[in-house]
């Protein structure tokens, strides 16, 4: 029998639980305790549902006792990213403008857990709508990283992150429209799939773009995040995005033998395009050695520069987030946090042309893409760099404008891509190695990453409550505004007429956050207006 004070992956309590040598109510009180103790260091949790998780975990119990065990989730206690909407249960995404909302109905995410028994913990912290943070000036703070509090999580999956590596849920539901489910689980640590678009049903998930959004698990092993996505895939009609496709047993894929599978290096991205930090650089070549002895054939491969696919995928997003949210830009930007803004706001200068030049350029990517893995198995670049940057003092805002990521690239592709436990830095942080593969081929990406975690140390160190709260935390910093070079005044000049043609009305800090960032989104719709044939059709043509 485990010690309930053990932390247990998923797989080690549903095999504790359906063997009846651990009850689900012990495991949720353990866990809820456990909740309790980290709470005030991590901010992870905005609503933490202890009633109702009891009530769930006394179903479960009774349940399995009269012979009725649902699979390896039935028990298993969870949190949700805070966009999961949930019935009569607080769904803020992180924002004021969402701080009383109360939906009336499960999102499908949250409904496919819970007929697979799975039990509800609470809502996750978030960056504002998934998008924009870490930030002070919310009603809830941001998540801190369990391994050191003073730094980063990753987002925008920020709680979710800090909570399944600390052990406070045993996996967790974010989302990842540019990373946001890869970064955290990079800098904290933890698996973080990215599954293939459309695979898992958005609805009742608060959207950030429509044409990147993708639900995705967080978990401590590459076989609980197998577990979860058995759950969570199938087609749904209220979801125009979902595809109807056969299903794969994907625990049954996660054998460790990868002899003879081509695994294309795509060095240029952490090498070129954006260079690493010397301690990434050096973990992704122990992980590639690892890679290589256990027989996998790797070849360097060159894709488009990293700022190509970064360029299309801001153009397509920040254009339906700002279209989601233009009337509250309207009525009440002022009750958006300020990195919310910075990152948001500047895409009222993108035109409906640049947008389908975007769309446009993404279907000529997603046909490079499918040749490129009509040879490779899978791609593999280091996930987020890490170590995590201190939280105080971040301003993720600017450099978000300037800069390319390295996990955007696949989410433009399409497929899986996940982020596993590389190794940690000198100061103890977590490093993340990053996998990814064609469209539906999710199992062949967690076979190899789970290849990889099997034949390395990261899965047996955890944070610990005691190391977190030696941390000395600094005040809450000022609330931090994207600096601003001297904007040229002709420049300047268009961002006011456009905000003006939108209908908005802005103060001198608002427009001094889209100034900033107005020559880097400018060059980024820019780059895209090559000519292209008539017949370079958009990526989301419609069809039935």
């Amino acid at each position: 029998m485990p010690d309930i004070d053990d932390i247990l992956t998923i797989t080690e309590a549903a095999e504790a639980i359906s063997s009846r040598e651990l009850s689900v109510v012990e495991l949720t009180e353990s866990l809820l305790n456990r909740i309790e103790d980290w709470q005030s260091t991590l901010n992870a949790f905005i609503t933490v549902t202890a009633d109702h998780a009891l009530d769930q975990a006394q179903a479960a119990d009774a349940e399995i006792s009269a012979g009725n065990y649902r699979g390896p989730l039935h028990g298993i206690p969870f949190g949700l990213k805070d966009i999961y909407e949930t019935a009569q249960i607080l769904t803020t995404a992180h924002s004021k403008i969402l701080e009383e909302n109360v939906p009336d109905e499960d999102c499908a995410p949250a409904d496919c857990l819970y007929k697979a028994g799975a039990i509800l913990l609470g809502k996750l912290s978030t960056h504002e709508f998934a998008h924009g943070g870490p930030a002070f000036d919310l009603p809830w703070p941001p998540a801190r990283n369990p391994w050191n509090p003073a730094h980063f999580t990753g987002g925008s999956s920020s709680g979710s992150g800090a909570a399944v590596a600390a052990g406070l849920v045993l996996g967790a539901m974010g989302s990842d429209t540019g990373g946001s489910v890869r970064n955290p689980a990079s800098l904290c640590g933890t698996v973080g799939l990215k599954p293939t678009y459309g695979l898992i049903s958005r609805h009742g998930v608060i959207p950030n773009s429509y044409t990147f959004d993708t639900c995705g698990p967080l978990t401590w092993t590459v076989k609980d995040s197998a577990l979860m996505l058995q759950a969570l895939v199938g087609h749904d009609p209220r979801d125009a995005g979902s595809v109807n496709c056969a299903v794969p047993d994907y625990s049954a894929a996660l054998n460790d033998d990868i002899q003879g599978l081509h695994v294309g290096v795509v060095r240029h991205f952490w090498e070129e395009d954006l260079p690493a930090n010397d301690e990434v650089k050096a973990a992704m070549e122990m992980a590639l050695t690892v890679l290589g002895d256990l027989g996998a054939v790797q070849e360097e491969v060159r894709l488009r520069p990293m700022q190509d696919y970064c360029d299309v995928k801001i153009v397509i997003a920040e254009s339906e987030l700002f279209a989601l949210h233009h009337q509250d830009f309207m009525t009440r930007p002022g009750d958006f946090c300020a990195e919310f803004l910075g990152r948001s706001l500047p895409a009222v200068l993108f035109s409906g042309s640049d947008y389908v030049h975007a769309q446009r350029e993404r279907r000529i990517m997603l046909d490079e893409m499918k040749k490129v893995f009509e040879y490779f198995d899978v791609l593999v670049t280091p996930s987020q760099y890490g170590p995590a940057p201190l939280l105080n003092g971040l301003n993720t805002a600017s450099s978000f404008w300037k800069n390319p990521t390295i996990a955007t690239p696949f989410n433009v592709a399409a497929g899986p891509s996940i982020s596993v436990c590389m190794g940690f830095s000198e100061s103890g942080l977590p490093l993340g190695l990053q996998i990814s593969g064609s469209p539906f081929d999710d199992a062949r990406v967690m076979q190899v990453a789970h290849a990889y975690e099997q034949a390395t140390p990261w899965r047996d160190t955890r944070p610990t409550l005691e190391a977190a709260q030696s941390v000395e935390i600094q005040a809450v910093p000022p609330i931090l505004a994207q600096p601003t070079e001297p904007c040229d005044p002709k420049i300047a000049d268009e961002v006011r007429k456009m905000v003006a043609l939108q209908g908005l009305s802005l103060s001198e800090e608002h427009l001094a956050l889209i100034d900033g960032a107005a020559p880097f989104a400018k060059s980024r719709a820019e780059r895209l207006r090559s000519k292209r044939p008539y017949g370079a059709d958009l990526s989301s043509t419609f069809r039935f």
